[in-house]
């Protein structure tokens, strides 16, 4: 098969010709559709503290047709259009207690999407509803990214909501927080690019940063946030969100920021202001997100600005590490 393989940090991804992939008894064999590529396969292909070992296909955003089944697998047959959590776990461990895989630092993840075949666990893949294509599949890990991060706020019926950033993972803190009760939705960030596409997804309203944002953010929501999602993952946001936060408020970081950031704790402290990092998902949001996206609301497709191929990914791969137009570009390995 072909895939794009990580060599070394700061490099084009490499495409090679790898054997394909064999199915252990509890595998299932995909033909990959679709994979997306996420800012976390940029940044951990640059050369920072995280990175990606030498010789690891990435992509965890992905779905495909079931092409071979292990032995033992029940549930899934040929044919099948699945996606599934790009992490598996020890079983034993807190992180696995609680369903969250993703923290499980005991067992392998489930990566390789920038290739035409994957082997996935059928513990944790889950079939799509008949409505959904390969497209939707794999919108559905960074929907889950931002489920996860709404339902541990706490959010409450009628809560006032700040999102930072307009990003992929913005836009699906977005979504969800209209979905699970936000009052007034603000969306904030330095280029009005994806204001439309931030209001579609269900935000109140568009600001800017700059010098006025406090006021436009009071003013579009009648008073200061009792939530911010910071989203963007970049040094000084954090304390941004802090400033923001009302007395007694919330600060969400999902960012995923990989570098020290500068919090002064006596502003948080004296406000009151609690921090969160939520990391992960559970099987359960997977279901719950094609759920939902299977009753038909809003659409998360018109997050996919652009589809390329395996052939072109290495090179638009090193485009977007510098400014782009781009909101999620997904790969498609084969020609469908």
């Amino acid at each position: 098969m072909k895939a794009a393989v990580y060599r070394e940090a700061g490099k084009p991804l490499v495409l090679e010709t790898l054997p394909d992939p064999v199915p252990g008894p509890g595998d299932v064999i995909i033909r990959v559709h679709r994979c997306g590529i996420c800012g976390t396969d940029l940044h951990m292909t640059e050369g920072h503290q995280w990175q990606f070992s030498p010789g690891t296909v990435p992509g965890h955003e992905y779905s495909g047709e079931i092409v071979e089944i292990g032995a033992n697998v029940t549930g899934f047959r040929a044919g099948d259009l699945i996606t599934a959590l790009p992490s598996t776990g020890c079983g034993h461990c807190e992180a696995c207690h609680h369903g969250n895989l993703a923290l499980c630092h005991n067992a392998p993840g489930v990566m390789g999407g920038y290739a035409e075949m994957m082997r996935i666990p059928a513990s944790v893949a889950i079939k799509l509803p008949a409505t959904l294509s390969a497209a939707d599949g794999a919108l559905i890990e960074p929907l889950a990214v931002g489920l996860y991060g709404v339902r541990m706020s706490g959010i409450q019926p009628g809560d006032r909501v700040l999102v930072m950033g307009a990003g992929a993972v913005a836009l699906c803190t977005i979504y969800w927080a209209r979905r699970l009760g936000a009052g007034r939705i603000v969306a904030m960030s330095r280029s009005a690019r994806r204001q439309a596409l931030a209001l579609e997804m269900g935000a109140d309203a568009f600001v800017h940063y700059g010098d006025n944002e406090n006021d436009g953010i009071v003013e579009a929501l009648g008073r200061q946030p009792d939530i911010v999602f910071e989203c963007v993952g970049t040094p000084g946001f954090l304390m941004k969100g802090i400033q923001h936060a009302r007395t007694l408020g919330k600060v969400v970081s999902m960012g995923f920021c990989t570098s020290p950031d500068q919090v002064v704790p006596a502003v948080a402290g004296y406000k009151g202001v609690s921090l969160q990092f939520p990391v992960g998902y559970a099987l359960k949001d997977f279901h719950y997100v094609a759920d939902v996206m299977d009753a038909g609301h809003v659409d998360p497709k018109m997050l996919i600005s652009s589809v390329v191929t395996l052939d072109e990914l290495p090179t638009v791969f090193e485009q977007l590490r510098g400014p782009n137009n781009e909101t999620k570009v997904q790969v498609a390995p084969r020609a469908l």
